[in-house]
């Protein structure tokens, strides 16, 4: 059989497999946001309560962190393609399941199948992109790939909304059977077969880097809810986070067979392109976090058109990742990822900016120029950094690279959020300390602002925006610093000469 991992090799059907890649994983990345502006619809048909119902985001999310990383064994074990089938009919199976559940009790199981099989979609999806393309065509490959990964997040919330008002929160997840289905008769029809190889399992790695990423996802999901570091529950997770951690760093350094093979991390481009990918998962999705809320409670936008607002940034990451498909071989990546760094920074500091008297144009903008910026910086480095690893790695290598962005994301919305709540409470006081019969001022403006009812709610109502979008902006002020922090890290990739003819030697890097 021949191998569609060697550089150049004629893959039939490739447009057809790309499209049935791509559908699985924008399903697997769309159920990620799409469920977020349902919860409410569902408290009531689920008899749950505001503290309990958020199990049907948390208990998805730290099944799909914990089952990722082991997604290199398994297709090892039984194949790529066989596994890639079963996670699409697995994850298609439990959406539907999820879509009919009674109550709590079963749509938090069946979140965690849904979790538990949709883990590997991402990962594979990337591997096989690069396996059936060769290294010429790897950074048209990653564009397509990135732009289902970056924008399936955007529309998520839009798409969540109307079926919520249109149809029922139910069809959040019945939407999945249509493209389940679509997808697996595409990969199950053109989808090449791999070679399996044996390859020993590491329990006791694989368990504690699950403790170490269960207990961290925890944390930051829970932390929100309890206050942080005043709950002893927070304590806990954080010392299972970092004992997790710890103890498989130190296994890895010194078993014989570890979980995950140390020669993964000797590929300088690869370990780069982790610390830029955490990065790119905490703007991206802790500004996707901020900006639907902060439309509805400062500018009083409904979902709808809070989505048709945010659809530009879209626009512009899918602009970009046409563009940048073409460029990555033209251009080195490290100019790319830098320009891309720059504008996203650029937009962000614009964002600084943001006030309750403006129109929707400010959000439109921006929103382009970050798109624009973001998608520079995915695809470049999602090339480069698997550019020098050996094609047995590349599995292995794309699940830790999902598990990263996606620990970034989560380790970004909650800073950002637990950032919001500490602005908004110090922004508040101050503010609100102007507000009192002593300022002369206020007396000259507002003569009844003392005794007037109604004037007082007013002026509360004022303070309490005006927090709110100050809040706002330094967020985005955070991100922004935080962007312009991962620039010199670009310089650290380096450009990996082109592809040589098959049969030839490896490239490798200036």
């Amino acid at each position: 059989m021949s191998n569609p991992a060697e550089p150049g090799h004629d893959v039939p059907h490739r447009g057809l497999i790309t499209v049935s890649i791509m559908l699985a994983t924008i399903m697997q990345v769309l159920d990620t946001t799409i469920a977020n502006v349902a919860l409410p619809s569902m408290t009531g048909d689920l008899g749950a309560s505001q503290d309990t119902i958020t199990w049907v985001l948390t208990s998805y999310i730290v099944a799909a962190a914990i089952m990722t990383p082991v997604t290199g064994w398994i297709a090892d074990r039984i194949g790529r393609r066989e596994l890639f089938l079963t996670t699409i009919v697995g994850f298609t199976i439990f959406s539907m399941a999820c879509g009919l559940a009674p109550n709590l009790n079963s749509m938090v199981f069946f979140r965690i199948m849904q979790g538990l099989f949709g883990a590997a979609i991402v990962p594979l999806s990337q591997t096989f992109l690069l396996d059936i393309n060769p290294k010429e065509k790897h950074g048209s490959a990653m564009a397509i790939w990135g732009a289902g990964i970056m924008v399936g997040p955007i529309i998520g919330p839009t798409l969540g909304g109307w079926l919520t008002e249109s149809l029922n929160w139910r069809w959040v997840f019945f939407i999945n059977l249509p493209v389940g289905i679509i997808a697996f008769l595409g990969c199950a029809a053109y989808l090449p077969k791999i070679a399996t190889r044996l390859r020993r399992f590491d329990f006791f790695g694989f368990a504690m880097l699950s403790l170490g990423v269960g207990a961290l996802q925890l944390m930051l999901d829970r932390g929100g809810e309890v206050d942080w570091f005043s709950a002893w529950e927070i304590w806990i997770e954080m010392a299972l986070a970092i004992t997790g951690f710890w103890i498989f760093c130190v296994h890895l350094a010194t078993a014989e067979d570890p979980f995950v093979d140390p020669k993964i991390f000797a590929d300088r481009n690869f370990v780069t392109g982790l610390v830029l990918i955490f990065v790119v998962g905490i703007v991206l999705l802790a500004s996707l976090a901020l900006l639907p809320p902060m439309l509805s409670r400062v500018f009083g936008y409904s979902t709808i058109t809070t989505g048709l607002v945010m659809a530009p940034r879209g626009m512009g990451t899918m602009v970009s990742m046409l563009i940048v498909g073409r460029l990555v071989r033209l251009v080195d990546a490290r100019y790319l990822v830098i320009t891309g760094l720059l504008l996203t920074a650029a937009s962000l500091e614009m964002m600084t900016g943001f006030s309750p008297q403006m129109d929707s144009g400010p959000v439109i903008l921006t929103g382009v120029i970050q798109g624009l910026g973001l998608g520079l910086v995915f695809v470049p480095l999602s090339t480069v950094a698997f550019a020098t690893l050996a094609p047995s790695f590349r599995t292995d290598a794309a699940s830790l690279f999902s598990l990263v962005r996606n620990l970034g994301s989560s380790i970004g919305i909650s800073v950002v959020t637990m950032y919001l709540t500490r602005s908004m409470q110090i922004n508040h006081v101050e503010l609100g300390a102007f507000i009192n019969p002593f300022n002369p001022v206020l007396r000259q403006v507002l003569p009844d602002a003392a005794s007037n009812p109604a004037t007082r709610q007013i002026l509360d109502n004022l303070v309490n925006q005006q927090a709110l979008m100050i809040s706002y902006n330094n967020d985005f002020k955070l991100m922004m610093l935080i962007t312009l922090a991962a620039i010199p890290l670009a310089l650290m990739l380096r450009k990996p000469k082109m592809a040589a003819p098959a049969g030839a030697p490896a490239a490798h890097m200036d």
